[in-house]
């Protein structure tokens, strides 16, 4: 696994008004997506209507409008906030640049190409609430029952999330799915490495944290093209896969006792 990259940022967009922090932050990473701002903009807007939210978008070193479109929804008063990486650092850096500048105690990471529904959020935002009322500190992780991929990507899935249930016994039969909610301060405990983000799961269970399912509805992409592409994905996952089931052995939770006396 490789480390953190060092992910250059411009200027970002202007904050919204720095008052009570908000609930939930729906965290977008994003790299060539100018035609699927908006769109995608005005369903979280409706899906969260009500909610106390804000959504914060990384775009991971763009070369086409992306910039332009997500100055544009900011102009809508959409409670958006945008911080770019100077070159493409990859997904996970964009995930934990979105994660770190978040101000909302619960965080929705949500893919920016149109694929993910953004009116699941509610339901899993809720079952993560249910579960921090039952005093566990949980991932929600969506699971895309009927997927609206190509043949290729839902083949390559398969057999990567097979290879990684029976290795790494993280208990989640969709961990590629964008879609998740989950405490901030829990992704911040975890280790940040490149290509993290498809190991959350694993990673919240090694630090002693808990990992539910939902099922979640799955879109075809309608506007332009897959940037993290099937190859980039099965170039890294062996590698990957090794490293993560390595630290997965070297991770001890000690027990901690209060000090008592007087």
């Amino acid at each position: 696994m490789s480390p953190e990259p060092r992910a250059g940022s411009g200027p970002a967009l202007p904050a919204p008004d720095a008052g009570a922090p908000p609930l939930l932050s729906v965290v977008i990473p994003v790299r060539n997506e100018a035609p699927n701002i908006a769109p995608l903009v005005a369903e979280i807007e409706a899906a969260l209507a009500g909610l106390p939210h804000e959504i914060v978008y990384v775009d991971d070193g763009s070369t086409d409008h992306t910039p332009e479109a997500l100055r544009e929804a900011r102009a809508t008063g959409a409670p958006l906030r945008a911080l770019r990486h100077q070159a493409s650092c990859g997904q996970s850096a964009a995930i934990i640049t979105g994660v770190k500048a978040a101000r909302g105690h619960w965080i929705a990471t949500l893919d920016g190409d149109g694929q993910n529904d953004p009116g699941d959020i509610p339901r899993l935002f809720a079952r993560a609430e249910a579960e921090a009322a039952a005093g566990r500190r949980t991932l929600v992780a969506g699971h895309r029952v009927n997927r609206k991929d190509s043949g290729v990507k839902r083949y390559s899935s398969k057999v990567a999330n097979a290879i990684r249930s029976r290795l790494l016994r993280d208990a989640t039969p969709d961990t590629g799915c964008g879609l998740k909610v989950f405490p901030r301060d829990l992704f911040l405990d975890l280790p940040h490495f490149d290509h993290m983000h498809r190991f959350l799961p694993a990673l919240t269970l090694r630090q002693g944290g808990s990992v539910v399912s939902e099922p979640v509805n799955h879109r075809p992409r309608v506007r332009g093209a897959s940037n993290y592409g099937t190859l980039d994905r099965l170039a890294v996952s062996l590698f990957d896969l090794v490293g993560m089931a390595w630290l997965q052995r070297r991770g001890r939770r000690p027990a901690i006792e209060s000090d008592t006396g007087p």
